[in-house]
């Protein structure tokens, strides 16, 4: 294999977490990583908004990753972060607790989600791989933000 195609093969990642669990998106996806400011609450906005931010003069909405991925719900600190990713052809902020890596990942070394899982977790993890002894899910971004029907039904 050439370097050329080698480097074709692999890609970069950001690894965050969420309570025990580790997760990671394209780093290409990201814009910036900031830290935790108050979000002004929207009204019968879903469970999983935080709600919006001033981003130099942009309104930013921020989804809580737990929330939405059915874990927990964050109460935000000044040690949770908000990654401000380009998500459905928008931009959002994405509350997790913590970024922990960058990840440097060919595609054969992901797993595919196990059959086992439900139908709702194959929506946001495209699949799965194991570095370090630690298992690391890799999320679907483009599926974060429910189309119209689900945003009705929540």
């Amino acid at each position: 294999m050439t370097e050329a195609s080698n480097a074709a093969a692999s890609r970069e990642l950001i690894a965050f977490r969420i309570g025990e669990q580790e997760f990671c998106v394209d780093i290409m996806s990201v814009r910036e990583i900031r830290g935790w400011t108050p979000a002004t609450p929207l009204p019968r906005a879903p469970g999983f908004m935080k709600g919006v931010i001033n981003l130099r003069g942009a309104v930013l909405p921020i989804i809580d990753l737990g929330a939405r991925f059915g874990l927990r719900t964050s109460e935000p600190t000044a040690r949770h972060v908000i990654m401000v990713a380009h998500v459905g052809g928008r931009m959002v902020g994405l509350l997790v607790d913590a970024v922990s890596d960058i990840i440097q990942l060919t595609d054969e070394a992901v797993q595919p989600t196990p059959d086992v899982a439900s139908e709702q977790v194959k929506t946001f993890v495209k699949g799965l791989f194991a570095i370090d002894g630690r298992m690391i899910s890799l999320i679907e971004l483009d599926r974060i933000i429910p189309d119209a029907a689900e945003a009705e039904a929540a």
